[in-house]
């Protein structure tokens, strides 16, 4: 761990010439304290570092101690520096790794290609952590032990020992078949089989995790893709959907049915508006896509949801006629 870090030390010294300890510290997520150590043992080792005293002062390496790797092209080092920029690392614990990784390959660069790479990087945001709205993408706390020793078990083909917290249930230890990870939203989650049936666990509730020496029951290659797909299918149409009847403003409709399941049945009213039979998880689901497109829409049955929804009018009503 100590080897990694001092690399890392130096790449950033590298790249981005002088730190100070307060702004080492940051990066490598250590005490400013190691990070003076880390400095003497490579100053004893020989690497070029130096400390720069002052106000603006910190420490630097010697001019000229650079390497550089020429079998990246400008093309090939800018999708590596974009690819970079994505969260997806975060959820399955190799936020630490990655910016490693990128700090590497930036500084391996011939200096052209480095700083147009560079440069043609910060015009390119992916999956920034607010929306157009200022909505935030909540990012899962996932123990950092329990990540790695479920991302080890998916490499090695292990089993895996997991303590498992369902929604509403006590946890539980289960043993699983590891398939893969995926994260969606910041959201990760562990693909999995156990006693030969397909499950889905939810990185954040997994409390312990252990990989196990004997074997995983699984094929040689996976379409991670495929499966995703197909078990998020299940997901919405599993169980008894909710069927809705609703009249809707031909310009909401896409709105409506890119939140339904599915459409059962359509046709036009005199006025133009649309009348749709639709499905839904459930109510609380239906609910919340008709409160959305507030007047455009108008559920004309079940007679439960028309009561939800006219009872939550009735309280947003109250609220905003009292004295603040």
């Amino acid at each position: 761990m100590r080897a990694d870090r001092l690399v890392a030390l130096v790449l950033l010294l590298r790249r981005r010439g002088r730190l100070s300890a307060a702004t080492l510290a940051r990066e490598l997520e250590v005490s400013t304290r190691t990070v003076l150590r880390d400095i003497e043992a490579l100053s004893a080792a020989g690497v070029p570092v130096y400390a720069e005293r002052g106000r603006h002062g910190g420490f630097a390496l010697s001019p000229g101690f650079q390497t550089e790797l020429t079998g990246l092209n400008h093309d090939e080092a800018l999708a590596l520096l974009v690819a970079g920029s994505r969260r997806g690392a975060q959820a399955f614990g190799l936020g630490s790794a990655l910016t490693s990784a990128m700090l590497k390959v930036v500084d391996a660069l011939p200096e052209g290609n480095r700083d147009t790479a560079a440069g043609a990087a910060q015009r390119l945001l992916i999956d920034p952590e607010t929306d157009l709205l200022s909505r935030r993408l909540i990012a899962e706390d996932v123990p950092a032990a329990v990540v790695a020793e479920v991302r080890r078990a998916v490499f090695a083909g292990r089993k895996l020992r997991i303590h498992y917290a369902a929604v509403g249930q006590s946890p539980k230890w289960r043993t699983v078949d590891p398939i893969g990870l995926v994260t969606v939203r910041q959201q990760g989650y562990l693909l999995a089989t156990r006693s030969g049936a397909d499950r889905t666990y939810r990185l954040s509730r997994v409390l312990a995790a252990e990989a196990l020496a004997e074997p995983a029951q699984r094929p040689d290659r996976v379409d991670l893709d495929r499966i995703w797909r197909e078990r998020s299918t299940r997901f919405r149409t599993g169980g008894d959907p909710f069927t809705v009847l609703v009249r809707i403003n031909p310009a909401r409709r896409e709105d409506l049915v890119g939140t339904a399941l599915a459409v059962l049945a359509e046709e036009t009213d005199a006025d133009g508006w649309l009348r749709l039979e639709v499905t839904f998880q459930d109510a609380r689901h239906a609910e919340w896509a008709l409160w959305q497109l507030a007047t455009n829409a108008e559920a004309l049955a079940p007679q439960s949801l028309r009561d939800s929804l006219r009872n939550r009018a009735a309280a947003i009503v109250t609220r905003y006629t009292a004295p603040s």
